[in-house]
């Protein structure tokens, strides 16, 4: 890969996380890049719903839904009233989507996406508070700082150069 597009910087940020949020059990850290960056995120996620019980109120997912979805009735697992597919589903927008294959887990909240799973990684700087502990991997970092190691999507999800260098686990 080339790196001559790259825009490098010497500078690791502030980590607003202080190493307790967007980090995995082994230390490294969730990366983040704007969607519309990546070429074929929007063919291969799936998306992820969400509604609220109409009894308690309590937020529905669709995994604490497959049995009425297969029975077509069933219960809500918080107030244990009862539910219909009718109940459910009927106006539910997504609330985001993901990608959970190929040794990869990916998450999209509003138009970024959450890489927190991935046979690749890189070094790029922390991300501003909005995604405390995070690093954002449109701005890479010259040299590897050991606090800065975060899962990234690897070459195949880009027609062109990757925005960032990447390495295999």
């Amino acid at each position: 890969m080339s790196t001559e597009t790259i825009k490098f910087t010497d500078y690791p940020g502030i980590d607003y996380g202080h190493a307790m949020t967007n980090i995995d059990e082994n230390s490294v850290r969730y990366g983040v890049i704007p969607s519309n960056g990546v070429d074929y995120w929007h063919d291969e996620s799936e998306p992820i719903y969400c509604d609220n019980c109409p009894h308690c109120g309590n937020k529905l997912y669709k995994e604490d839904m497959d049995e009425i979805d297969e029975q077509e009735e069933g219960e809500c697992p918080h107030c244990r009233e009862r539910l219909t597919t009718q109940h459910v589903w009927d106006n539910a927008e997504p609330l985001g989507y993901q990608y959970d294959k190929d040794g990869y887990f990916i998450v999209s909240i509003e138009c970024d996406l959450f890489i927190q799973k991935s046979p690749y990684y890189t070094y790029a700087q922390f991300c501003s508070p909005c995604a405390p502990g995070a690093c954002y991997l449109l701005t890479p970092l010259n040299s590897k700082h050991s606090g800065n190691k975060c899962y990234c999507l690897g070459p195949e999800w880009f027609d062109g150069n990757p925005p960032y260098p990447i390495y295999k686990f």
